[in-house]
């Protein structure tokens, strides 16, 4: 590392973690089977009477309150750090969506700050997909990246639009570097003439010497790093904002215009579409030339480039399935000291990454944030099959021990985005209710209580409830001309006064589920607490949850 270990910032004790991990199991452990309960079911198996004392109106009463419903955040607030959004509203949906955009901005950020702390120019992006984060990390911070993603349609969706990318990417940099080279000439009319005598002296100086700089760069380098900054044992992301103030500062700081441009960065993928493709013409070429002169002048670009960017500012995206057994040097020849991250990776991804940060001595960080949780295998939810060895769900001693299993049900509703309900008090309990009143259709009419086919995303197809059966049951391959509309009806009209029951009941799942989240991130992190090569570890609450409600990473730093 290039600081020494005394300049870490202070970390949540290993002791904290495990006794805020047990606290949240012995909670759950009476709470989980309400979590584990499919709204499916909610009236063919009577699951408000078998779960819930308190009637639906007192429930929806005490949980009505968007302050009531953000105090449930509790457990994952005091587990995590807390990342305060950034100062841009970026608007880049030509590239990205504004969800997109503020997760790669604000991860990026503490990407690059980390890898600074640790004097590493190698990242390693576990699970890629389109490229996003690994590009901008590539151009905005002048790291190599290597992306490497499980699907040869990302790996070449990502290739092409990184390319497309970087041609405009020079192209905006040749813009911003004249811009403030015009910015620097430019002086106030009403300033004194002695001023204005040595105010010019100094800026032409200058100006000779930043041109000098950058004619002697293909790529400027981007922002400065942030520092890693905690308070007790949360990091604090003010590091995260980019400051405004270079901007009035144009004259006093003509050596930071490459600062300057990084700041207006995502602006430049307001021009560039999502699926935007270079596609390179051959009638632009009149010159014929055989494979072997091809092949020189291929090899004498790439050295060209090598020499250019000092093997930084790279981004290589790779297509590879990585387990915890995965040997890298195998995927990656030049593997050196890198850190590890991950956006976003689904399932087993996310705790494979930290398995792999563990084992490999030449990956030095590691800042990983999972999702869909419905994905992870459990090696207790399925006694029969005990052939994976390497689950997702235990990872720490304590929750093998105990046996823990969560169960697909209760890992799924902890995807549910409680913050968002809280700002929005709004819950697709129609949606949810059509689904329920149609499977006792199903039982009732057809006998079948379980299918392997799935109904999907009709309701927002329907015009009525009748219309959303019979579109149900052609999907389902069920018979729809047994049953007529008045029949159809009926089945409706019999539930629709206890749909303030499903209100509730789902509502309760809401509140429920940071608790989950935060069981399987408390996992995560007592796991990294266990080993002794770890110099730093903690959860870190990096975007706005209601923006990106898969919000909290798992940061780690190597002694």
């Amino acid at each position: 590392m290039s600081r020494s270990l005394g300049s870490l910032p202070p970390e949540p004790a290993a002791e904290t973690v495990a006794s805020r991990l047990r606290a949240v199991a012995q909670f759950l452990r009476r709470a989980l089977p309400l979590c584990q309960a499919h709204t499916v079911e909610f009236y063919t198996r009577g699951l408000w009477e078998q779960l819930v004392a308190l009637s639906p109106e007192t429930v929806l009463e005490a949980l009505s309150g968007a302050g009531l419903l953000r105090q449930q955040q509790r457990p994952l607030e005091e587990a995590a750090s807390t990342a305060r959004p950034g100062l841009w509203e970026i608007k880049t949906e030509k590239f990205m969506n504004d969800k997109k955009s503020h997760e790669v901005e604000m991860m990026s950020k503490l990407i690059d700050s980390i890898a600074n702390f640790c004097g590493i120019k190698q990242v390693i992006d576990l699970g890629s997909g389109k490229g996003y984060l690994s590009s901008f990390l590539s151009m905005q911070y002048n790291l190599k990246v290597y992306g490497i993603d499980s699907s040869n349609t990302n790996t070449y969706g990502a290739n092409e639009r990184n390319r497309k990318l970087k041609k405009h990417w020079r192209a905006y940099q040749s813009r911003a570097k004249a811009n403030v080279r015009g910015q620097v000439l430019e002086e106030p009319k009403d300033r004194a003439v002695q001023d204005e005598v040595k105010c010019r002296a100094n800026i032409n100086e200058k100006l000779l010497s930043t041109n000098n700089s950058l004619l002697s760069q293909d790529q400027m380098a981007s922002s400065d790093s942030v520092p890693l900054e905690i308070t007790g044992a949360f990091i604090d992301s003010a590091m995260l904002k980019t400051s405004k103030q270079t901007e009035t500062h144009l004259m006093a700081q003509t050596q930071s215009d490459g600062n300057k441009m990084s700041e207006n960065a995502f602006s430049l993928l307001n021009i560039l579409p999502a699926d935007a493709v270079e596609a390179v013409s051959s009638s632009k070429y009149n010159l014929k030339l055989c494979e072997e002169e091809k092949e020189q002048r291929k090899m004498a670009s790439i050295k060209a480039k090598a020499s250019k960017s000092n093997d930084s500012n790279i981004y290589l995206p790779l297509t590879s399935y990585i387990t915890a057994e995965t040997e890298l040097r195998d995927i990656i020849t030049d593997l050196e000291d890198c850190i590890m991250v991950g956006l976003h990776t689904c399932g087993d991804l996310a705790p494979n990454t930290l398995r792999i940060f563990t084992a490999k001595p030449e990956i030095k960080a590691v800042c990983s944030v999972g999702c869909c949780y419905h994905l992870l295998t459990e090696e207790f939810e399925n006694q029969k099959d005990c052939s994976l060895g390497l689950w997702g769900f235990p990872m720490c001693r304590y929750l093998k021990e105990e046996g823990w299993c969560c169960g697909r049900n209760a890992r799924m509703s902890a995807c549910l985005a409680l913050e968002r309900v809280a700002v929005s008090q709004v819950l697709p309990t129609e949606s949810l209710f059509y689904r329920a009143v149609l499977q006792v259709i199903i039982e009732e009419c057809y006998g079948v209580i379980k299918s392997d086919r799935h109904v999907g995303k009709i309701f927002s197809k329907s015009s009525s409830f009748v219309d959303y059966v019979r579109k149900s049951l052609k999907k389902l391959e069920l018979d729809e001309s047994k049953l007529p509309d008045s029949d159809i009806m009926d089945y409706y009209e019999k539930y629709k006064h206890r749909m303030n029951e499903l209100e509730a009941f789902n509502m309760l799942k809401v509140v429920l589920a940071p608790c989950i989240e935060v069981l399987l991130l408390l996992d995560r992190l007592c796991y990294l607490k266990e080993k002794d090569n770890i110099a730093w570890s903690g959860l870190v609450k990096l975007f706005d949850p209601v923006k990106s409600p898969r919000c909290y990473a798992v940061v780690a730093l190597k002694k």
